[in-house]
Order: structure tokens, then sequence, then C-alpha cells
């Protein structure tokens, strides 16, 4: 069994969210503020009965800030539950909110109380001035025909369900920036105790760990030190208290019980320099995948036991305090493990170890809202195009899911060169407006086209490319470093993306007028001084040049030297070199131009 679905409407930060999950790990993932913690919030109204009530009665920041609850409006919060039916416990849990076979649906709605619906109804009150306190109150239902994402306010969905029926229905929530040393100091807080707890103690061991510990109190009261002090200690209360207060007093421990003893076991690690110390001796990192392993191993005993109908794990930034080899290894715990989780994660460490098909991705979008999808089927990728991006999203690609914009270019020379200019050039730090550039080393940008659209990531993503043609094969007026036509299916061009490409190399593109004293500063350090040597000249015969078809005539040359050049040092080293430099340059390619522009449009 397993959570397939959540629909949120009217909450926080999402107008309509409607996301499907597959079972094992979910990973919820986008940049800042977009929604991360709210969906699991979200998630935690509908089914985490150790939420607290108090959370449920929703307060004005908990509304979409588009929407008016003057007037009768809802959050609604659903969840789908699918796999259910073999198991007897999930069957009985489930089987009240069932929708179709093997189908069950939760839902959490905050909506006018049934009072005031019915006033409204009847015409007995003005459906304008509600109050969010006095008006409105939360529901939990089960089950329902109507469509959890069109139902109205006014309408019904499902029948009531008791807070207790989900009670069997274990939910493990871990916050982001935890420090858990006092949770596991704390044996009512530690997972411990809840290992402890689902372990198989029979009537025997019990009985046998208290009378190893009797044996050993009796002994210690024995002690004839201990005894003296206890004796001591009753004849000065005796005499400060008088005889009609006298009580039988000793030293010793009181009477062990299986319950004070498991109480009382405390985790004791060792390393190389020290033996049995206590968890308050570790660092945060360690101390973090110390409590998460025991949450696990809670989970798993559980399970044996058959003690629950479902469990589910929910973990904030679960890279917290943890080196990027640690974060892989504990995604991959996560993912060998029967049950259910899901992650919020700022890490490309985790993300490019998730498979794609196990992402949500969240985008903010203009305004107050956020969207979401899962990946794979929102961009319709096929099984290998979706093979192909898994393959390609390891640690420093998959930023392109964290950025706000993303540009995606052709390879390193790209990637050393573009943001450089842009900086010196047009006074724009791309990192500054949340935009990523992303080498994706090749020309097929089709499979990551298809990840921007209306239906898919709703971010702008601008695709930086070149021709390889000659200039002689293009249209007549054509230069080097204009952006020529791109057939909108070619890439499935929308609101969202966009192409812009050169006809040429990109090094034959990039060698523009205001670009010659940049790579003339790389060529006197690659030591190529027959090239330096024509771009001195280049640039003196052109400070003079207005004409456009002479300055094209003087450039043509001076292109095949920066190809050469950058072929014989190797295109992204000259580039990484020619980086260095751009703060000699006072303008840029028309495309690159073009293309940073639109991106940039709406900022």
């Amino acid at each position: 069994m397993y959570l397939s679905r959540i629909i949120i409407r009217n909450f926080r930060n999402f107008a309509l969210l409607d996301v499907k999950l597959q079972n094992g790990v979910t990973c919820v993932i986008g940049e800042n503020n977009s929604g991360k913690t709210n969906l699991l919030h979200a998630l935690r109204l509908a089914i985490d009965t150790n939420l607290s009530s108090s959370y449920r009665a929703l307060l004005p920041h908990d509304i979409h800030a588009e929407e008016d609850f003057e007037i009768p409006n809802q959050v609604l919060i659903s969840v789908e539950f699918v796999g259910y039916k073999n198991s007897i416990n999930d069957t009985a849990l489930f089987g009240s909110c069932e929708v179709k076979e093997d189908l069950a649906r939760i839902h959490y709605r905050f909506r006018p109380r049934r009072e005031v619906r019915e006033e409204i109804e009847n015409g007995d009150r003005d459906p304008v001035g509600l109050s969010l306190s006095e008006d409105y109150h939360y529901e939990l239902t089960g089950g329902g025909a109507a469509d959890p994402t069109t139902v109205a306010w006014d309408e019904d969905l499902g029948g009531a369900l008791r807070f207790g029926d989900l009670q069997a229905f274990h939910i493990e929530y871990l916050p982001a920036l935890r420090d858990v040393k006092s949770s596991l100091h704390n044996s009512y807080e530690s997972p411990l105790g809840r290992v402890l707890g689902v372990s198989k103690f029979d009537d025997t061991e019990k009985e046998a760990l208290v009378s190893i510990l009797r044996e050993a109190n009796s002994a210690i009261e024995k002690q004839p030190t201990i005894e003296a002090a206890g004796m001591a200690i009753k004849n000065a209360f005796s005499n400060t208290s008088g005889e009609a207060h006298e009580m039988g007093l000793k030293l010793g421990m009181s009477e062990p019980s299986f319950t004070s003893i498991s109480r009382s076991l405390k985790i004791l690690l060792s390393n190389g320099a020290i033996s049995d110390f206590e968890p308050g001796r570790n660092g945060l990192g360690l101390n973090n995948i110390l409590y998460i392993s025991m949450i696990l191993e809670y989970f798993e005993r559980r399970a044996e036991a058959a003690r629950a109908s479902g469990q589910l794990l929910l973990i904030e930034e679960p890279e917290a305090h943890l080196h990027p080899q640690l974060q892989r290894v504990l995604y991959r715990s996560l993912a060998d493990k029967s049950f259910q989780s899901i992650l919020t994660t700022h890490s490309t460490h985790i993300s490019s170890h998730a498979p794609l098909e196990s992402y949500i991705t969240l985008t903010t979008e203009r305004g107050s809202s956020s969207s979401g999808c899962t990946l794979k089927e929102a961009a319709g990728l096929s099984d290998s195009e979706t093979a192909d991006l898994n393959r390609f999203l390891e640690a420093t690609r998959s930023i392109l899911l964290y950025a706000r914009k993303v540009i995606l270019v052709e390879g390193p020379s790209e990637l050393f060169l573009i943001p450089a200019l842009v900086k010196s050039v047009m006074n724009i730090d791309l990192d500054r407006y949340g935009i990523s550039v992303v080498p994706i080393f090749g020309k097929h940008f089709k499979t990551y086209a298809k990840l921007f659209g209306p239906d898919a990531l709703r971010k702008k993503c601008v695709i930086i490319t070149d021709g390889d043609i000659t200039i002689e094969d293009c249209e007549e007026g054509t230069q080097e470093d204009d952006p020529i036509e791109v057939s909108v299916d070619e890439y499935g061009l929308n609101e969202f993306l966009q192409v812009f490409k050169c006809p040429v190399t990109f090094e034959r593109g990039m060698t523009v007028k205001g670009t010659l004293p940049m790579l003339l500063a790389a060529l006197g350090e690659c030591n190529y001084p027959k090239a330096v040597e024509a771009f001195e000249k280049g640039i003196t015969d052109l400070e003079t040049v207005t004409d456009n078809d002479v300055i094209q005539q003087k450039l043509a040359p001076l292109r095949e030297k920066t190809l050469a050049s950058a072929e014989r040092c190797g295109k992204s080293r000259f580039a990484q070199i020619a980086s260095k430099y751009t703060d000699r340059s006072f303008s840029l390619p028309k495309y690159i131009r073009e293309a940073v522009e639109w991106i940039m449009e709406d900022e």
C-alpha cells in the first residue's frame, strides 16, 4: 500500500497542485520558497494524527493569497492510496474511504461550517463578510465520487472520518535544521524506545532482565559505606523531623521493572580512540544519521510485527549536516526499504541519485503561486528519454531543477564564457537572478526541451546553440552572430522555452567587434604570436569602420584565427583562458544578447 496522489487547493502558495507519487522514495525538489515544506504540512493536515488539532484550524497566512475567504471558499487537501487490498489491516483502514476498487481517498477541508452553509443557502445570511475564525472549520472525510480538483465549497465530498480512524496509519516527520541530540538522550522521545517497544521480548526474557537488576540492586544496598550513609541520613531525618514523622530509609535503587530497564538503556558508541561514549560527543551529522537509522529500524520492525495499517516517513532536507558521500549513502538506504518515504531536498547529490520518475518538482511563478508536477509524466518522456535524463542529471547538471530559470548550452566553452561575458558587458550576474547555465555536452537538446512547458517545469529555459554550417549556406545577409530561425516543432517551443542559434560554430560566432580585445588577450596568454599580430591589426583597422559589410569582411579572417587557435589549444581550455579577460569586451554576439534579453524580460 502506498500514497499515490496528492491534491492541494488554495493552501498557502498552492492555488492547485495535483501530483502523482510512486512507491518507495519520492524527492520533492525546487528552488527556495517554492513550497516544499508547505507540501509536507498539507499532507500532515490530512493524515498525520501526531499533528496537533490546533494546526488544522487555519490562519490567514495559511490561505492562498489570491483567494478571498470573506466569501464562501475552501482549502482542500486530498490524498489517494492504492495497493491496500492484500492487507487486512490496510483494508480495514481504507475500506470506508474507497472510491473504486483498490483506490481510497482521504480529504481535509477547511470551509464554512454547516450552519453557515445552510444560512447562506436559505438566504438567511449575506455570503459576504465571513470570518475565518468564527465561520470556518475543518473536517476530515473519506471516499466520495466527486472530483477533488473541481468540487465546490458547498458540495459534500465523502463521509465523515473520525480522527481516531487514522491512528493506525503511522507518520514520522523529521523537520529541517534538526538537532537530535536531546531526542537521542531523552528516552521518551528517542527512537530507541520505539525500537525496543516493537522488539520481541518474551516474558521469560523480561523476568530474567528484572532479576539481574534486582540482584545487582541488593548487592549495592549491602555495601558497608552505602549502608552506613543511609543509616546516617535516617538518623538525621529523625532528629530533624521528630518521632511523629519517622519513616524507614535506606539507600538503593527503586524496584526494577522491564519498563524502567528499557527506559534506562542508552546508546553507547565506540571508535578507535574512545569506548562506550554517548551520542552527545558526536557531531550533528553522525547524530542525524544515527537518529534516522533508528527510525528506519523501527519502521522495519513495526512492519514485521504487523502493528499498523501502513507507515510513511517524511524528511525535510535529509542532507542537513551531512557531507556528499553520506547523503548518497542515506538516499540508497531509504531506497532499499520496503516502506514509502518523501524527502524535500536542495541537495544535487541526492537528486542526482534519485530516478527522474521519483521527482516532484516545484516551481515558483510570478505572484504568490507555485506549480508542481511529476516530471516524467508531465513532460511526456519515453522510457529511453527518461533513461537518458537519469544519466544526464548528475550532481552538477541537476542544478537545473533548482534554478529559477535555465540556460542550456552545448558544452564547457559556453559555460566558461557566456556567464562571464554577460556580467561584464550587460552588467547582469546570472547567479543573482537564479539563472543557471547548464551544459549538456552535445547538441541533443530535444529531450531536455521537453522538461520546460506549461504542463511540465513552468520556468523559463533558453537554449543557446550553434548550427555548425558555413555562412555561405545561410540566407543572404545573414551574419555569423545572427540568431537564425528555428522550427517551433523541432524543439517544441512554447512560452517557457525558446532557442537562439547562430549559423556557425561557437568560436566563430563569438568573434565580433566587441569581443576582439578579450580574444587578443587570450591569444597572447596562449603564446600564438601570428594570431596576436592579426588581431592587433584587425582591431586597429576596425576602429574607424562603420559600414557593416566592411566590418564582416574584416572579421572573417579573425574568425578563422579564433577557431584554429581554440582547436589548437583545446576549445574548453581556450574559453577558460578567454573568460579571464571578459572585462575587455564591450559587446556580445547578437544571438547571445537576444537570448539573455528574452530570459530577463520579466525581471
